[in-house]
C-alpha cells in the first residue's frame, strides 16, 4: 500500500506542467481575462521623477482585449523589458561553469566539508540557509543568482540532494529579499510613497526575518533528516547531480595555491560589488559585469587560454538557455496585463472588498490581495508603485498605521516570491539547480503556509500596539 501510496504521489507530481508550459498557459490566461474583467486605470502623477498611481482616481475605459497577435508579441516584449535580467542569468552561469570546470569549486567545497566534519551537517545547512537569508537581504535578488548552484553542490557534497540546496539556496534568498528591513525595491519605494523615513521600523522587520529564517533553516534540516533516514522521502529523483557531486574521498581533499588566488579573487570581486552596490547604485548590468570579470580573471589564474574560457562559457551557457527563456515568458503576463488594461482594475476590486473588512481583517487582507497582485505584477517596486498609493490611504481612513499597511505589501509580496511561477528570478534559479517547479511547489508550499502564519502574527501584533503611528 506504502508503494502504491507513493507511486500516485508521483503521478500527480508529475501532471504539473514543465515550467515553460506552465507560464504559457499563465501567459493565454491573462490575456483571457481581459476579456472578462473590464479595463479600468487610475490617473498616475509624477513626484521627485518618481510615476505612482493618484487615489481615488479609478474609472472605466474602454475595452482592450488582448489578441492572438499582441498574446504571442507580448512574448519579445516580455524579453526585451527583462534583457538585463537574462543577461545576469548567462553572466552567473557563465562565471559559475568556469569556476567548476577549473575544479575551483569542487575542492573549496570538498576541504570546508572535510574541515567542519560531516557530523556537523546540520549546522552547515542551518548556517548556510542564513547566509543565504543575508545575502537576500543585503545584496538583493537577482544579484545572488551566481551563488544558488553552490548550495546544490554543498548538499549532495554532505548527503543531501538537489531540492535540499535549493531551499537553503532559493529559499534563504527569497525569505531574506522578502522581508528584508532594507530592501530598496519594496521597502524603500514603499516608504518614499508613504512619505516616512527611509528603512523606519527596521527593528521590527528584523524580529520578523530571523524568525522566518530559523523556520526556514528547522525545515530544511527536517527535510534532511528524512532523506538521510530514507531515500524514499526524496523529491529529487530523476534529478541528474553527477556534476554535482565529489569526485574524491572527502579526506583527499585540499586547497591548491591556484584554487586559494581563485577564491581570493572571488571574495574580492563580491566586495567590490557590494561597494558598488551600497555606495555607487549599482545595480544588475554592474553586477553581471562583475560576474564576467571574476570569471575571466579566474580562467586565466587556471592557466586557461582564450578559446579554453570561451569554450568553459558556452558550455555553461547550455543549462542556463531555459532558465533565461523563462524569465521572458513570465514578463510577458504583465506585459499581456498592461496591454489589456486590467491591472488597474484587479487592484480597485481587491480594495473595494478589503474597505467593508473589520480593520485587524483588513490589515491581514491587505497581503493576501497583494499576493494574488504578485502574481500579474511579479515587479516589486513596480506593485508598490501601483497599489501603495491606493493602500495608504485607505489604511489611513481604517486607523492602520502606514508602518503596518507597508509591512502588509512587503509579506504579501515577499512571501509569494518564494513560489511565483511568474517571478523570473526564481523560474532562473531553479533551472540553474536543475530543480522542476512542481518538486519546489512540493517542497516548499508548508514552509510558505507556515511564514505566511508567523508573519500574520506579527502583523496583527503591530496593528495592536500602532506601529509606527507616531511616525
Amino acid at each position: 500500500m506504502k508503494k502504491n501510496h507513493d507511486k500516485e504521489k508521483k503521478k500527480l507530481l508529475d501532471r504539473i506542467p514543465h515550467p515553460l508550459a506552465l507560464l504559457f498557459f499563465i501567459v493565454v490566461a491573462a490575456a483571457v481575462l481581459t476579456y472578462i474583467i473590464p479595463s479600468g486605470s487610475y490617473e498616475r502623477e509624477t513626484i521627485d521623477g518618481t510615476t505612482r498611481t493618484v487615489p481615488d482616481s479609478f474609472q472605466y475605459i474602454e475595452n482592450n482585449p488582448v489578441g492572438i497577435m499582441d498574446l504571442f508579441t507580448a512574448i519579445p516584449e516580455g524579453f526585451r523589458e527583462m534583457a538585463d535580467i537574462v543577461f545576469i542569468t548567462f553572466a552567473a552561469a557563465m562565471m559559475f561553469g568556469l569556476l567548476e570546470r577549473t575544479g575551483m569549486l569542487e575542492n573549496t567545497v570538498g576541504t570546508l566539508v572535510r574541515k567542519v566534519g560531516l557530523k556537523r551537517r546540520f549546522l552547515i545547512v542551518a548556517i548556510m540557509t542564513f547566509v543565504y537569508g543575508f545575502f537576500g537581504m543585503f545584496v538583493g535578488l537577482e544579484n545572488n543568482i551566481a551563488l544558488i548552484p553552490i548550495a546544490v553542490l554543498l548538499s549532495v557534497s554532505i548527503g543531501g540532494d538537489a531540492v535540499l540546496g535549493a531551499g537553503i539556496g532559493i529559499g534563504g534568498v527569497l525569505v531574506g529579499f522578502g522581508l528584508s528591513p532594507f530592501n530598496p525595491y519594496t521597502l524603500g519605494v514603499g516608504h518614499r510613497i508613504a512619505e516616512m523615513p527611509l528603512y523606519s521600523g527596521w527593528f521590527l522587520r528584523s524580529i520578523l526575518v530571523v524568525i522566518v529564517l530559523s523556520l526556514l533553516a528547522y525545515y530544511n534540516i527536517r527535510y534532511f533528516k528524512k532523506i538521510l533516514q530514507d531515500q524514499k522521502h526524496s523529491l529529487a529523483y530523476g534529478i541528474d547531480t553527477q556534476d554535482m557531486k565529489l569526485s574524491q574521498p572527502l579526506e583527499s581533499y585540499r586547497m591548491r595555491k591556484k584554487d586559494i588566488a581563485m577564491l581570493l579573487v572571488v571574495i574580492a570581486g563580491f566586495v567590490v560589488m557590494l561597494t558598488g552596490i551600497f555606495m555607487n547604485d549599482w545595480y544588475i548590468n554592474e553586477v553581471a559585469a562583475i560576474f564576467l570579470m571574476i570569471g575571466i580573471a579566474c580562467g586565466i589564474i587556471a592557466g586557461m587560454n582564450a578559446n579554453q574560457i570561451a569554450e568553459a562559457f558556452s558550455k555553461a551557457l547550455e543549462p542556463s538557455a531555459l532558465a533565461a527563456i523563462l524569465i521572458g515568458v513570465a514578463m510577458a503576463t504583465q506585459v499581456v496585463m498592461n496591454q489589456g488594461n486590467i491591472s488597474d482594475t484587479i487592484a480597485h476590486g481587491l480594495v473595494s472588498v478589503m474597505e467593508g473588512l473589520p480593520t485587524t481583517l483588513a490589515a491581514v487582507f491587505m497581503t493576501i490581495s497583494q499576493s494574488i497582485i504578485n502574481i500579474f505584477i511579479p515587479s516589486g517596486s513596480g506593485q508598490a508603485l501601483v497599489t501603495l498609493p491606493i493602500m495608504i490611504p485607505v489604511g489611513d481612513m481604517l486607523d492602520i498605521t502606514r508602518q503596518t499597511t507597508i509591512l502588509a505589501f512587503q509579506i504579501g509580496d515577499g512571501i509569494t516570491n518564494i513560489f511565483s511561477p511568474t517571478l523570473g528570478g526564481l523560474m532562473a534559479m531553479l533551472g540553474l539547480c536543475k530543480v522542476p517547479y512542481g518538486r519546489w511547489i512540493r517542497y516548499i508550499f508548508p514552509f510558505v503556509m507556515m511564514a505566511l502564519v508567523v508573519s500574520w502574527i506579527a502583523l496583527v501584533i503591530s496593528h495592536l500596539i500602532g506601529w509606527g503611528g507616531s511616525i
